[in-house]
């Protein structure tokens, strides 16, 4: 039997990544064991010098963390891999489009396509929906605008995944639209204020409904979210939506795996399990929410 795998998942770095490789020290410390391995879900901001983060970040005031990693003089802990969202550093990215290693275990997975990681069949999609540019060639991005614009995925970039099957992750940076709907069709006193219903967008939701993965992993709205598409006939697909990395306890999550089988979940650090293989993931699968004030300060979105 292969030995079983610790997969941590992390929200919106937006160049913090000082925090999170913490955050990963006390999930392997309550653990008891190590993280093999580390998905996140866009907005990384990878920026490889101090200047370009300050010039180009979606907050001038965040951190140029990732400057050192590049730079040799600190180096992760752990293999991280992450998709594109809608701020990244896309002129590093450009040349990247398949995939590429940005600093010593940190790896940009691509636009879109599978990996096998660990054995397990991941599959990814990066940036968010733009209509109006979605048939529109991605160009080099040099100026504000074709920036902005390398952050929208591309019809062929869905096509490409929409292909794929037998998915055991799927990673992509902007909600599948109708899960907050499917929520509160289930629970119509739910434990917690629901987002908006137009949160998200179709074409990720309809390429979840085609792909059928075992789990989707997202970020873009700096908000946890828990819920399970299934109905007859139908697989199971259960959808973890992180916060942005201002706090661990909604930002981290992790899944222990036997094999290519989910066996136990849970968010933050405290290594607390939130679901187990059988058990029905949706919102009371949330941590409890904690009061501004409590652990790190929260930060406006992006």
């Amino acid at each position: 039997m292969p030995e079983p795998l610790l997969v941590a998942a992390l929200g919106d770095i937006h160049g913090r990544f000082h925090r999170v490789e913490t955050w990963l020290d006390a999930l392997e410390e309550s653990r008891g064991r190590r993280v093999d391995l580390v998905l996140a879900v866009g907005d990384v901001e990878a920026f490889r010098r101090a200047d370009d983060h300050r010039r180009k970040a979606a907050k001038r005031t965040m951190p140029a963390e990732f400057a050192e990693y590049a730079d040799g003089v600190r180096r992760v802990k752990r293999p991280l891999y992450f998709i594109g969202g809608n701020n990244e550093d896309f002129e590093a990215l450009h040349d990247l489009q398949g995939g590429g290693e940005l600093a010593p275990g940190v790896c940009y997975l691509g636009r879109a396509g599978l990996r096998e990681l660990l054995g397990l069949r991941v599959a990814y999609l990066s940036g968010i929906h733009a209509p109006r540019f979605i048939e529109q060639p991605l160009k080099r991005p040099t100026t504000q605008d074709t920036m902005k614009q390398a952050g929208y995925f591309r019809t062929a970039e869905v096509e490409q995944v929409a292909a794929l099957r037998d998915v055991d992750l799927l990673l992509v940076h902007e909600w599948p639209r109708g899960i907050v709907q499917r929520a509160r069709e289930e629970n119509p006193s739910p434990p917690r204020p629901l987002p908006s219903y137009w949160i998200g967008n179709p074409v990720t939701r309809r390429l979840v409904d085609t792909v059928l993965p075992k789990w989707v992993l997202c970020g873009h709205s700096h908000k946890a979210f828990a819920v399970t598409l299934e109905g007859t006939g139908r697989p199971a697909t259960r959808i973890a939506c992180l916060d942005q990395a201002a706090r661990a306890q909604e930002s981290v999550f992790w899944l222990e795996y036997e094999g290519r089988e989910a066996m136990r979940a849970g968010w933050g650090t405290s290594g607390a399990v939130s679901w187990e293989a059988g058990q029905r993931w949706d919102l009371s699968s949330l941590p409890p929410q904690v009061a501004d004030g409590e652990g790190a300060p929260a930060e406006a979105g992006y």
